[in-house]
């Protein structure tokens, strides 16, 4: 799916039809009739093929006049992992927008931090997500608002402040255009967690492998207990004093709690725990082109939730899943492209050199 134009229609109509949640997070289904854009596991009744259509993201379904159904809350899908690697640069701005980058700045700003034009920048995520940067950011505030509406008792005036929205004006006004009501009709008594900061459940794509993933940032020092991880919040850095813990939920959900003197530093905090836990990756897409190298086919369908654990800080110069640390192992990790980093992942964590790989190679060949 690298491209927003490719989607197959009657391929994505038969996914709705049996709730394949397989396809959850990968597209969006636009119900024309009603105006409201599902996810593909939508408990509700399947709409008539003729009245339906599918995008890639919902930046796409929300630009197009389609507002998210209340019932499946598209801002519980997985994150949009089956087309990234496929772009480098919309990779880097899409991590930039979900810290922020567009709250207080503007796509040409965006642009000259990526080293393209705006032009081009616009032309990459029509190309890629079906919608214009300003759209994927405006999405992204309306869903986080969204999760925190639903998730959590803070007031309307916070949830505004905390999902990047410049004032509560602009906060009720995009409200009551998408949803022809006030964002505090949306709130659901029944749904409310315990106090103590800020307490959200992210989304990420199964298989996880939770273990692999708690003993890399136990060895490199991160604080750790358990399978619980936790990180000091400095206003240098985030943009506010406090604290975040994160910690397993149930399947496909991680637990985090955020604790901030300044609530308008959320969505950067939540955009670097999706980074360091790699909640964006595609488990699927990465086991399948890694698996056609036949060293890493086995290692892959050993553990096939392996994860790899992103830095709180990151400059954004290149995707995460595809920087190569060890470059000996550069010319065999060419064909692990965009996966190069997982690549050397699964060999390190089994003890694999490249001089064991070349012995293997001549191996096979003198064979």
């Amino acid at each position: 799916m690298e491209n927003a134009g490719e989607l197959d229609q009657e391929a994505c109509y038969r996914a709705v039809l049996t709730r394949d949640a397989r396809f959850d997070g990968r597209f969006f289904g636009c119900v024309k009739t009603t105006g409201i854009y599902c996810r593909p596991v939508c408990p509700a009744r399947t709409p008539k093929r003729e009245n339906m259509s599918f995008v890639v993201s919902a930046a796409a379904a929300e630009e197009a006049g389609f507002r998210a159904c209340l019932r499946c809350r598209p801002e519980t899908a997985p994150d949009m992992g089956a087309w990234r690697g496929t772009s480098n640069t919309v990779s880097r701005a899409l991590a930039l927008i979900e810290a922020g980058a567009l709250d207080e700045g503007d796509v040409d700003a965006l642009a000259g931090r990526l080293g393209v034009g705006e032009r081009h920048l616009r032309r990459l995520f029509r190309q890629h997500l079906g919608a214009a940067p300003v759209s994927v950011a405006q999405t992204r505030r309306v869903l986080l608002a969204k999760a925190l509406i639903h998730q959590t008792d803070l007031s309307m005036a916070q949830v505004a402040l905390a999902s990047g929205f410049g004032s509560v004006r602009r906060f009720n006004e995009t409200f009551q255009a998408l949803y022809g009501r006030p964002p505090s009709a949306l709130r659901r008594r029944g749904e409310r967690l315990h106090e103590g900061g800020v307490r959200l459940s992210l989304p990420y794509r199964p298989p996880y492998d939770w273990d692999a993933m708690v003993a890399a940032l136990t060895s490199r020092g991160d604080r750790v207990e358990g399978r619980r991880w936790s990180r000091v919040l400095t206003r240098d850095v985030d943009g506010a004093n406090g604290a975040v813990t994160v910690q397993p939920a149930e399947a496909g959900r991680v637990s985090v709690c955020v604790e901030a003197d300044d609530l308008k530093a959320l969505p950067g905090v939540l955009a670097r725990v999706r980074r360091v836990f790699d909640l964006s990756a595609d488990p699927e897409a990465i086991g399948r082109d890694l698996s056609a190298d036949a060293a890493l086919k086995p290692l892959v369908a050993a553990r096939p939730g392996l994860r790899l654990p992103g830095d709180w800080v990151d400059d954004g110069a290149e995707a995460p899943n595809d920087r190569l640390v060890d470059e000996t192992l550069a010319v065999r990790a060419q064909g692990w492209h965009p996966w190069r980093a997982y690549g050397a992942l699964y060999l390190a964590l089994a003890g694999i050199r490249r001089a064991d790989l070349m012995e293997n190679d001549d191996a096979k060949c003198a064979a």
